[in-house]
């Protein structure tokens, strides 16, 4: 926006300016000379091309120090036009605006996102995560340095610039079609006030956020979060388990943090209309077609069945922990995205 007003601000000024010029002309010659003359002569005067007096300036003393006053205030604000044009050409700030208007129409074409709020220390290892299990993300961070550093990670990074307790960034960032927000800011206030407004602007959106202080867990609750995440609390429980499990925790760490990175293990939910809806894990294929390896079976009442059989079918409503490649992944999640025709 603060380009927008130095633009405004010099179109202002050289408006202004040939208004008082034509206007100051009009006077002296107490309007015997036409309007459009006195225009023409004002415009002739600021920007110096010499085509000669429209209007008898010569032998007139009134008249000549108004052009002399005219041209030297004038020249001052045409130049200092001339130089922020520039300056804002060679700072590429116009290129940054024609940019940040492309990503928007970018944003706006967004479906089953998920938008992360911060990308600061904990936002961008999720960025990482996220982004290596190839889902669509938009980034909403004040920070300039957060951003550069976030587009370092993931190139191409779509974000939007500005406070994510402003509804109208929330909005921006295609909230009201997004599968997902993570809010990732480190002050609890922030996070709750994020939270509420993400569940007004979207009451299915699924929400994830950052807590510091467990005692307000219940207000984060209240105001509409799925998910309550204490980096505190997750970080006690890593040690511990480095302490008395370092081979499982090392085997995680080397899925995650491996040189291809796309050994992953996600979750995919039967819909009604997906083709794998009745049939049983060994005819989906999910083994021999894609090399998944089925870790668990959530029922639609919150059972959970582990290391389920092959002959287990696949009813609508049932959540699968699967581990695999990314890639096979999201094949399979997309094959149970397709509604029959």
């Amino acid at each position: 926006m603060e380009i927008k007003k130095r633009l405004y601000l010099i179109l202002a000024s050289i408006f202004l300016i040939v208004v008082i010029g034509s206007l100051g002309y009009y006077l002296l010659f107490n309007g015997h000379e036409k309007l459009i003359d006195c225009i023409f002569m004002t415009v002739i005067s600021l920007t110096t091309v010499g085509y000669g007096e429209v209007i008898a300036v010569t032998g007139n003393p009134p008249a000549q120090i108004f052009t002399m006053v005219l041209i030297t205030f004038g020249m001052g604000v045409i130049l200092y036009g001339i130089s922020t044009l520039t300056a804002i050409l060679i700072e590429g700030e116009l290129t940054d605006i024609l940019r940040k208007r492309k990503m928007q129409k970018a944003i706006e074409k967004l479906s089953n996102h998920y938008i992360l709020c911060g990308g600061g220390e904990t936002g961008r290892p999720l960025l990482c995560e996220l982004a290596k299990s190839r889902e669509l993300i938009v980034l909403i961070e004040s920070d300039k340095n957060h951003i550069d550093l976030s587009l370092e990670l993931v190139p191409g990074l779509l974000y939007i610039e500005g406070d994510a307790t402003d509804d109208q960034n929330l909005i921006k960032a295609g909230i009201k079609d997004a599968a997902g927000i993570i809010i990732a800011i480190p002050w609890d206030r922030d996070n709750l006030y994020i939270t509420m407004s993400a569940r007004m602007l979207n009451p299915s959106i699924r929400i994830v956020t950052r807590m510091t202080d467990p005692k307000i867990e219940p207000k984060f609750r209240k105001a509409g979060a799925d998910s309550v995440v204490s980096p505190n609390f997750i970080g006690a429980l890593r040690m511990a388990s480095e302490m008395i499990r370092p081979a499982a925790v090392d085997f995680l760490d080397q899925m995650l943090r491996s040189g291809e990175g796309n050994l992953r293990i996600h979750e995919l939910t039967i819909r009604p209309h997906s083709p794998l809806a009745g049939k049983t894990i060994s005819e989906s294929g999910l083994k021999n077609k894609f090399d998944l390896l089925v870790l668990g079976a959530k029922d639609a009442d919150g059972n959970i069945r582990f290391n389920p059989e092959p002959s287990l079918a696949m009813e609508p409503n049932m959540t699968f922990i699967i581990m695999g490649d990314i890639r096979n992944i999201k094949k399979v999640r997309d094959i149970s995205m397709v509604k029959p025709g």
